[in-house]
């Protein structure tokens, strides 16, 4: 695997301006203004029609290319399996990553070379039959390997959230790119991009080059490319590792053959405000044509992550959440989230217990934590994240942080997306350590910065993971009851919440999903 991540050619005009529209929809996503009503949006049925093909992950194809006893190196049957399928048994809304049982607004497009299960070509990927696709064949000369690119659908979200929909939407795909991260064969270097030109990932998946502007596929629901995940076999050499973005130009330059999408009746209806506001948003932020292949991260999985652990993560009850993770775990999970993606955000987690404090990982320590702030943050963390009043119970809350107001286009989309990715290696890592998590992603006047007496606009709070351990054997779990600060340890500061409304209680499952 690579020690340095691979790029294309840097800007030669630097990065894109700040423009009013971002700045505006980030001070309203980050405002006490709550989303309106809107009427229910049913679940769209997968848009490809036609039985695909299977997986295949313990099968030798043609093309596959050598692996252990003649198989592909990778799998992707199990790969799926373990990060975006539906998994068997359950009502088919539930999948192994936080959107689970929410609005599922990522698809998968995959692009498969030699040395993978599937044979050499472009495919659609359906969670619920776990099946592919066929929409269209490989390029000539394709490397081995295989590539996946990740759409959200953004109707659902936004009927449910509103105005706060599109940050959410990055933050799910994050997750989803982890996932397929972290279920990587062994035998296969797992390179993650969150920051291609949306265009160019819309040509590669063989997707219209406007999914802003649903006129290219009339009654279909149009996706919005954000990120995309490479598999490539260990040992074909850096030179195909580092060469990805060359191989997702050679996918863009091959047109679809096959498998437009079945049109959606009602699709064509005059659309809400909202809808056309989140896609025209996605679209602006996602486009980066001064690094178009953009820039590569090599993935790793935490020591204690098994296979075993990616099927059994999953969102726990709020009750669930109530007993601190304890100093190591603590420890162990907040160097996990610092360095699961080295352009996310900053990481911090308040904890709560005998001894209620805000903990950061030392720079450069293995077994240390910083402490920000003494006293219990749990509550105003309540209060900024929609008025859940459970997270005030919760052992501890770990906080994505970063992202100022004035933030340009690339810096939005890598922050949201770096943050989802990150809080999903956490939670594979705390579920692997035996914690119960549960993310938190709709955040408002949640200026951490400010709160510590920092300059205020510039460390917004953008995700949360709130991680609980197991109450001890034969103990029911109590109820919360906040201690308040003692004389020698003084609260942690609380923003000023008293000019504004305060965020309406929320029933828990309603806001803390990405």
């Amino acid at each position: 695997m690579p020690d340095t991540p691979a790029r294309t050619a840097a800007p030669e005009s630097g990065t894109r301006p700040v423009d009013a529209l971002l700045r505006r929809a980030l001070a309203d996503v980050r405002s006490s203004r709550a989303p309106g009503l809107a009427p229910y949006v049913p679940e769209h049925p997968f848009p490809w029609s036609g039985a695909g093909l299977p997986l295949a992950g313990d099968e030798a194809r043609p093309g596959a290319g050598p692996g252990a006893g003649g198989r592909a190196a990778i799998d992707l049957d199990r790969v799926l399996r373990l990060s975006l399928a539906v998994p068997s048994g359950t009502p088919g809304r539930l999948r192994p990553v936080p959107s689970a049982g929410a609005l599922h607004p990522v698809r998968a497009h995959l692009l498969t070379g030699p040395g993978c299960s599937l044979p050499p070509g472009r495919y659609a990927y359906d969670p619920r039959t776990h099946r592919a696709l066929p929409r269209g064949p490989a390029p000539d000369g394709i490397p081995p390997g295989a590539l996946v690119v990740l759409t959200v659908t953004a109707s659902r979200t936004v009927a449910h959230y509103g105005h706060r929909a599109w940050p959410l939407l990055l933050l799910d795909t994050g997750h989803a790119a982890a996932a397929l991260a972290l279920a990587g064969p062994r035998a296969a270097d797992a390179l993650v991009c969150l920051d291609a030109d949306a265009a160019l990932l819309s040509a590669a998946a063989g997707l219209p080059a406007t999914p802003d502007r649903p006129d290219a596929w009339p009654g279909s629901d149009p996706e919005l490319p954000l990120a995309v995940v490479g598999l490539t076999p260990v040992g074909v050499g850096v030179g195909v590792t580092a060469g990805l973005p060359a191989t997702l130009c050679a996918w863009a330059g091959v047109p679809p053959h096959a498998g437009t999408p079945s049109p959606r009746p009602g699709a064509e209806t005059a659309l809400p405000r909202e809808l056309v506001a989140t896609r025209h948003l996605l679209h602006h932020i996602a486009a980066s044509p001064e690094l178009p292949g953009g820039t590569w991260h090599p993935a790793t999985r935490p020591g204690p992550v098994t296979d075993k652990t990616l099927q059994a993560r999953r969102s726990a009850p709020p009750d669930d959440l109530n007993h601190p993770p304890g100093e190591d775990r603590l420890n162990r999970l907040l160097a996990t989230a610092g360095t699961a993606r080295p352009d996310g955000p900053a990481w911090t987690a308040a904890v709560g217990g005998g001894a209620p404090a805000l903990y950061a990982k030392a720079p450069g320590s293995r077994g240390r934590l910083d402490l920000r702030a003494s006293g219990d943050a749990r509550p105003t963390l309540a209060h900024w994240a929609a008025g859940q009043q459970w997270i005030g119970g919760a052992g501890a809350v770990f906080l994505a942080h970063g992202c100022p107001g004035d933030a340009p286009p690339a810096v939005v989309r890598t922050c949201h997306l770096a943050a989802g990715y990150a809080a999903g290696a956490v939670q594979a890592h705390a579920t692997a350590l035996g914690l119960r998590s549960r993310p938190i992603g709709s955040w408002q006047q949640a200026d951490l910065g400010a709160a510590l007496g920092e300059a205020p606009g510039r460390d917004w709070i953008v995700h949360g993971l709130a991680v609980g351990a197991p109450p001890p054997p034969g103990r029911v779990a109590p109820g919360f009851v906040r201690h308040p600060p003692t004389a020698e340890t003084p609260p942690a500061p609380t923003p000023p919440v008293t000019s504004t409304p305060a965020a309406p209680a929320t029933e828990p499952g309603e806001e803390e999903r990405p």
